[in-house]
């Protein structure tokens, strides 16, 4: 078995704003890397092998200082765990996305979220496979981590991930399961100022309020 433990990266500038980010490559604010620390010491008091993250620096970042505030070695960066493409999207405030693409309309170059699940499902599974018995750190992102809750525990989770917020997950007999969405250990980890993905990023917002009405 390997265990793992997703973590979303800190707030920054565009998270505070309302500013859809995705792939665009955007730091850490001082909330953020005070967020970062603050998970790094909750996480410290389990064993870990190591710290992955996604390359993008608002992850990569808080991986660090996780790994600086466990005691843990230089992170292993991995692209498999990127933030989804929102295409032109991103930049965009929720009234941006309103004028440009009215509810319904198409955004170009927007990710598929099934794509998102099928690289983010394969790196983990890779990494599985790699460190059969490890527990390791995965820094991502909210869209990262709602993608693999979506494929492993469907529909059962409709709570924030905010930033900073640690989720477990076991991998075992090839195959992946939710152990705790939102980890005891995370409770001690929310900063005061942490905030919900969905509030910061309006487009997924608006697709989970067309699923729930669309299942209503």
């Amino acid at each position: 078995m390997t265990a793992f433990a997703l973590v979303r990266h800190g707030e920054t500038d565009w998270n505070r704003a309302r500013r859809i980010q995705g792939a665009t490559d955007i730091p850490l604010n001082d909330t953020g890397r005070e967020q970062a620390r603050a998970a790094g010491r909750v996480v410290a008091g389990r064993a870990w092998s190591r710290v992955v993250a996604s390359p993008l620096v608002r992850a990569a970042e808080t991986a660090r200082l996780i790994a600086e505030e466990a005691g843990l070695g230089e992170p292993e960066l991995d692209a498999a765990f990127v933030e989804r493409n929102y295409g032109e999207a991103e930049g965009l405030t929720g009234a941006d996305l309103d004028a440009r693409f009215p509810d319904g309309a198409e955004v170009p170059g927007r990710e598929p979220r099934e794509a998102v699940a099928d690289r983010v499902l394969a790196g983990l599974h890779r990494l599985a496979a790699a460190y059969p018995g490890e527990a390791i750190i995965v820094v991502a992102h909210g869209g990262v981590i709602r993608s693999v809750l979506e494929s492993v525990a469907p529909g059962r989770h409709r709570e924030p991930i905010t930033n900073g917020s640690v989720h477990s997950f076991q991998h075992a007999d090839g195959g992946l399961e939710l152990v705790r969405f939102d980890d005891p250990i995370d409770e001690q980890s929310i900063f005061p100022l942490a905030e919900d993905f969905l509030e910061q990023n309006a487009l997924a917002r608006r697709e989970r309020e067309r699923e729930h009405t669309a299942g209503a």
